[in-house]
């Protein structure tokens, strides 16, 4: 399932941002980087087990997604990432406070879908993450970058 929602990451980063200052590849980049990093967040919080946060990221709770922990790190992320690629520091900040929600409530669409093309994005799958060791979980997540 990871692998599935980084690619769903990727996608959704690569559209979101197509039409910014930077270059296709530079975008594309930016767009892997951003996926790996937003994982890399759901993966810090699993393995802590603080699966709350992640559930409660892809649920309809009545949580703010800008509110969230991982989104605003994923924010801030993205903006480092951003301007790495050359965009200017304003800029990278404003592409960023703009992807990261809606990358985020684009992938919730996916966990809170009935579609049978969605089933491998459930909240039980994350939950089953959980269920072996910490290190296992890492050398899972590791496969992905």
């Amino acid at each position: 399932m990871l692998d599935q929602l980084k690619q769903m990451a990727i996608q959704k980063l690569q559209e979101t941002m197509s039409a910014n200052s930077l270059n296709s590849e530079a975008t594309s980049g930016a767009a892997e980087e951003g996926a790996n990093s937003l994982i890399s967040g759901l993966m810090d919080k699993i393995s802590t087990g603080d699966l709350s946060a992640v559930t409660s990221l892809f649920s309809n709770d009545g949580n703010a997604t800008e509110d969230s922990g991982i989104v605003q790190n994923l924010k801030g992320k993205l903006a480092e990432i951003l301007e790495s690629k050359g965009m200017n520091a304003k800029e990278a900040q404003a592409e960023a406070s703009n992807v990261a929600p809606d990358l985020v409530n684009g992938l919730k669409e996916k966990f809170l879908s009935n579609e049978a093309s969605d089933s491998a994005f459930s909240l039980e799958s994350l939950s089953g993450l959980v269920g072996g060791d910490a290190g296992s979980l890492l050398d899972k997540a590791k496969g992905l970058f």
